[in-house]
């Protein structure tokens, strides 16, 4: 458990400094560069992530509550959208970005909710509830610092967001979803 943990720690820690440090980090950025910055910040993030994937088979997988079957619908559903907001993150804003404003952030959020539903044991709690935290957490410190999100472009790129969001969910939910996370969904 302390493994994956620490990885939890490392991650997290790293995006809530990027995130709400600002001027410690505009601090070092002057110093070292924005690129050198951004290296070094990828490099935390991703030593984190290899530590929580390392931690979590020996992670504690109690059983603390169960979910009725039904709400695996409602996973996926939610699961669609979160996709679809996702992208929406990493294309030209389209009326879904803009009404989301931090569609990244959303999508998180989404996903984490989602998966909390249907996932009862203490490490799954525990790394959802983390990446929902996060996700709270950095929205508010967004909206503190007056980033309004961008303006909607047109319609067309809501389609790109819904048919590659969609597309995106399906090869995880029917093939990607057991080699990601060693479970099968259908």
């Amino acid at each position: 458990m302390a493994l994956f943990l620490t990885g939890l720690i490392i991650f997290f820690g790293a995006h809530l400094f990027t995130g709400l440090m600002r001027a410690p980090r505009a601090a070092i950025i002057s110093k070292v560069g924005e690129m050198p910055y951004k290296g070094l910040y990828s490099l935390v993030s991703i030593a984190g992530f290899v530590l929580i994937i390392m931690g979590w088979k020996t992670a504690d997988a109690s059983v603390i509550y169960t979910t009725p079957y039904w709400l695996r619908h409602v996973t996926h559903l939610l699961m669609l959208i979160a996709f679809i907001l996702l992208t929406a993150a990493y294309i030209p804003a389209g009326k879904i970005a803009a009404g989301a404003k931090h569609p990244m952030l959303a999508g998180v959020k989404i996903w984490a909710f989602a998966h909390l539903l249907v996932n009862g044991e203490l490490r799954s709690i525990i790394l959802f509830g983390s990446f929902l935290a996060y996700a709270v957490i950095d929205r508010i410190a967004v909206k503190k610092r007056g980033e309004t999100g961008r303006a909607a472009g047109p319609v067309i790129n809501d389609v790109i967001a819904v048919v590659v969001g969609g597309a995106a969910f399906a090869a995880v939910a029917f093939y990607g979803h057991k080699y990601i996370a060693g479970v099968a969904l259908f």
